[in-house]
């Protein structure tokens, strides 16, 4: 793999370890000024919303412009936003509303950052080598959200909290310049010249025709909204004297890194595990215990069960999405890529925050168990949907 991949490699860790800090840091902040199940979900939601209203535009501008570009400008903004909001945790300010808002404008960045960045992988690799280089990607985003991130987060929550916020700027900005390092054409070589609405309309048009892409996708939407459910609220459930489990913030911290080390195992092994039992075989399997996993710290409520499902979530979610990606960078068209992986995620993650707001609802009405037995029932529900999605041939169709 080249100059080019190596840099970008390097850029996703860098800002996969600001999002590790943010993505462990916001909720850790949010209980430090509300224990109101509801309030603590909007981190959820605010994180994910973006992702609703922004991703098909988000893919219709990777698929007509320099996808390098659009991802050094998305880190650099991220750096400044975050910078400020470190100022004002500094100055005593930090609120909830402004923790809601700082965490949209970094979810809105992150939209476009990701799109891009899915689709810019073609153009490093060649289609041989897409299993490994998502497999390295994958695990470079796990060691810096949660191997890295997570522990560091809950750490200086304690510590200095200004940090949660200071440090993702500075790792943001790196991530900017070091993709300013890779070199070659990041522009796709078919570029529409249609209005936006058109282009949109064409990614959701393929998407829609493609019977195991489409069906995926619908999977993917309801596993990613029964997890936001549980995940907006787990930590209430988990952290703190008055929680069911009790942990502190650096026993959260811990699980975290046991999250990333499961997770670096599972996107490393995926395509071996793929060649020896068969692709579809161990996407349906790992789709299948990451579901079931859930139900570990619900029915045995102490740390030591919280860190085996934090294995066992990591190694089957991690490689659940390195087959995923790659199965979808093999199918779509490249000039479709980002338009296609647009509506794909508008589909597999635009119900996040719907979810995490219904978990915030459910919880503080009828209990946390609910929330999460609810959302291991739905999870399981889905399952045959997505065996028949993989059990089709994957061809592509006309857009």
């Amino acid at each position: 793999m080249g100059r080019s991949f190596r840099y970008l490699l390097a850029a996703a860790t860098s800002a996969n370890l600001a999002d590790g800090m943010l993505l462990a840091g916001a909720p850790l902040l949010a209980i430090t000024l509300t224990r109101d199940p509801a309030l603590v979900s909007l981190v959820g939601v605010a994180t994910t919303l973006p992702w609703l209203l922004l991703a098909l535009h988000a893919g219709a501008i990777a698929d007509r412009s320099d996808r390098r570009r659009i991802m050094v400008l998305t880190s650099f903004v991220r750096a400044a936003a975050l910078a400020a909001t470190a100022a004002a945790v500094a100055m005593d300010a930090l609120s909830m509303p402004l923790l809601v808002a700082i965490l949209l404008v970094a979810g809105a960045c992150e939209v476009f950052n990701d799109t891009s960045a899915q689709s810019i992988v073609p153009m490093t690799v060649g289609k041989e080598s897409l299993g490994r280089a998502n497999g390295r990607i994958v695990a470079a985003q796990t060691i810096g959200n949660n191997f890295v991130g997570g522990p560091a987060a809950a750490l200086l929550v304690g510590v200095a909290p200004m940090a949660v916020f200071g440090a993702p700027a500075l790792l943001y900005t790196a991530a900017g310049l070091l993709l300013l390092g890779m070199r070659g054409a990041f522009t796709p070589a078919k570029v529409s010249t249609a209005p936006l609405r058109a282009d949109i309309a064409t990614g959701l048009r393929y998407l829609m025709r493609h019977r195991t892409v489409r069906d995926l996708a619908i999977g993917a939407g309801v596993l990613n909204l029964c997890n936001a459910a549980y995940f907006a609220v787990f930590v209430l459930w988990a952290v703190g004297e008055e929680s069911a489990i009790g942990m502190t913030s650096g026993q959260y911290g811990v699980v975290m890194a046991v999250l990333a080390a499961g997770a670096v195992t599972g996107s490393l092994l995926a395509n071996r595990l793929a060649d020896l039992f068969g692709e579809n075989r161990t996407l349906l399997t790992v789709c299948t215990l990451n579901s079931l996993t859930l139900l570990v710290p619900v029915l045995v409520p102490v740390v030591p069960a919280v860190y085996v499902t934090a294995a066992l979530l990591g190694v089957s979610g991690a490689a659940t999405n390195v087959l995923i990606v790659s199965l979808r960078q093999r199918i779509i068209p490249g000039e479709l890529l980002g338009r296609v992986n647009a509506a794909y995620r508008l589909i597999g993650m635009g119900g996040q925050p719907v979810g995490a707001a219904l978990g915030g609802v459910v919880g503080g009405l009828a209990g946390l168990q609910v929330v999460f037995v609810g959302a291991v029932v739905m999870c399981l529900a889905v399952m045959p949907l997505v065996s028949r999605a993989l059990a089709r041939k994957a061809v592509p169709v006309a857009v």
